[in-house]
């Protein structure tokens, strides 16, 4: 029955980008896979069709209903319409409160309970801002939006799991962002997430520290001492948690250390995420942990220079989408 499956919102991000493109490729029956849930594509319909026309897939659109059993080689579209015509590579600040008004609907749905969890294509940060709306990435803003006071950014994928103390700052800004309450509180939700979203209720959490080889006893910094450890040894004291760590950075990541962990927690995104992305590129996933819905998305950015082109590699979308059908279903169950 189909109202017993879960229904996942899709948000087509920047309208000017690769989101478009990826989410059509979800009617092409040779490389979209059978998902086990409902899908909803939230965009403007006249832009997919055109998009669609372009790039010479086939298949049909339809207006989102909620009552109608899914089809093959049928996208369904819940539609909401752009201020300007978008053309593909061509950024537009006048098709910016658009992209916001995309998320804000699958926010929305999410929260009514009409959507289990929302999936999120790729938006440009830099048009937004040129916009005149200060915007520094989808975790934040959904964040502000749910009224939630710390979230944590993870990506997931080649194997691996990295979550980030700090997310998107200039580096010169990290260290005084590294703080005892942000490490304390981003490690609380990583470990309580790992449980209910993966399914691993103890997880060993490897802990980066902050400077080249964690500081080298002081001589290289003094965050490890001063803010890294302390937090880790009262939350092992006073939780059990298992924290291995701080860790040096540069072989954190190498395979007899990851062997001894579930998940890594670095302290700022290129640290944990170069990583990560050589690892898994194109096939990861972005996880945002703390909120109060599911909500996961791809890896990469808004190749302007691939929009349109038919090159767009939709392997990230369909990962996010099946890992928030497995999210939503595993939340489900432990709702009883």
């Amino acid at each position: 029955m189909s109202d017993l499956l879960p229904t996942i919102a899709v948000t087509t991000g920047d309208p000017a980008g690769i989101g478009p493109d990826i989410c059509l490729r979800l009617l092409d029956d040779a490389s979209a896979p059978r998902f086990g849930a409902r899908i909803v594509v939230l965009a403007d319909r006249s832009l997919l069709a055109e998009r669609a026309a372009a790039l010479n897939l086939t298949g049909s659109l339809r207006d989102w209903n909620p009552s109608l059993p899914a089809q093959p080689g049928t996208l369904d579209v819940l539609h909401l319409p752009l201020p300007v015509v978008a053309r593909p590579g061509c950024l537009d600040p006048a098709n910016a409160p658009y992209v916001l008004a995309l998320l804000d609907r699958a926010l929305a749905g999410c929260q009514s309970g009409e959507f289990a969890a929302m999936v999120t294509a790729p938006v440009h940060k830099g048009v937004i801002n040129d916009a005149g709306i200060p915007f520094s990435g989808h975790t934040e803003y959904l964040a502000e939006r749910t009224g939630t006071h710390r979230v944590v950014m993870m990506l997931a994928g080649g194997g691996l799991r990295v979550a980030l103390v700090t997310t998107h700052l200039p580096l010169k800004d990290v260290p005084a962002a590294v703080t005892r309450t942000a490490v304390d509180e981003t490690l609380r939700i990583l470990h309580h997430e790992m449980g209910h979203k993966y399914g691993i209720p103890r997880p060993r959490i490897l802990v980066a520290g902050l400077n080249p080889h964690a500081g080298e006893g002081g001589y290289l910094g003094r965050e490890e001492i001063e803010v890294i450890s302390p937090v880790l040894d009262h939350l092992r004291r006073e939780f059990g948690m298992t924290l291995l760590g701080p860790l040096p950075a540069d072989t954190m990541f190498s395979p007899s250390v990851l062997a001894r962990g579930d998940c890594v927690l670095a302290m700022y995104h290129d640290q944990g995420l170069t990583a990560l992305k050589y690892a898994s590129f194109g096939h990861g996933i972005n996880v945002t942990l703390g909120l109060p819905i599911i909500r996961t998305s791809v890896d990469h950015g808004t190749a302007l220079e691939l929009a349109g082109s038919g090159q767009a590699d939709p392997g990230s979308l369909f990962v996010a989408i099946e890992q928030a059908i497995t999210m939503a279903e595993r939340g489900r169950s432990l709702q009883g």
